[in-house]
């Protein structure tokens, strides 16, 4: 299922989302200009390599956790970078309008930062960079779990390219994300299954867990029309 878009109102212009969305893709957009010697020592430089924490003779240098931050805005390839933009765009408006802006980035952040720590923590010997926005957004989608759990989201099913559209509850469609999570994560650890390695499942997860014990902290009172304060 491709969520298209959903049906919970939103009061502010969500410009945190905005420029999230903005930096994301002119980061990556850089990167897929600059010679790919260059890009691929700059992804191993600001993505999270686990291993460069857990090892220190492993050969990276050390960057004082910065990768944790970092690597937040950087993606592996074009479909990474849209499919993580896309659900940004569709879910986190709506989180940023209850939250306010300045709680909202401080949210996203300290959601994608506990993603990649639990990424670290169960796959610490991984040698490859771990990229990507999930994790933050995982959190957003947890908050958007709890806040608005039967507004609809608009799915398209792409069953022979057929239009298929339906309605689904907000909660049914994200549980099923988080089921689909916790199935792959749990897997590449019992089966140490290299291919999911190119997922950080547990990133996904963390940033979920990291959401739903941490969005109430971060919320202002339900908005009024045209509200866009910080």
């Amino acid at each position: 299922m491709i969520p298209i878009r959903d049906t919970a109102p939103c009061y502010s212009k969500p410009l945190v989302t905005w420029g999230i969305m903005a930096v994301c893709i002119a980061v990556f957009v850089v990167m897929q200009l600059l010679p790919d010697a260059l890009s691929l020592r700059l992804i191993n430089l600001y993505g999270m390599v686990p291993v460069r924490y857990t090892n220190p003779h492993y050969g990276l240098p050390f960057d004082g956790y910065l990768s944790f931050l970092t690597s937040l805005f950087l993606h592996g390839n074009w479909l990474h970078l849209i499919m993580n933009m896309w659900f940004l765009w569709i879910f986190g408006d709506n989180v940023e309008d209850r939250m306010g802006r300045l709680p909202f980035l401080m949210f996203y952040l300290i959601c994608g930062l506990l993603a990649t720590f639990l990424q670290w923590i169960f796959d610490p010997n991984l040698a490859i960079p771990v990229v990507g926005a999930s994790g933050a957004i995982a959190g957003i989608l947890a908050a958007y779990f709890f806040l608005y759990p039967l507004e609809r989201v608009v799915v398209w099913i792409p069953i022979l390219f057929l239009p298929i559209v339906i309605h689904v509850p907000a909660i049914a469609f994200l549980g099923l994300w988080v089921m689909v999570q916790l199935h792959s994560a749990t897997t590449s650890v019992l089966f140490d299954d290299v291919a999911a390695a190119d997922v950080a499942w547990w990133a996904h997860l963390g940033g979920f867990i990291a959401g739903s014990i941490l969005y109430r902290l971060f919320l202002r009172e339900q908005p009024t029309e045209k509200n866009d304060s910080f």
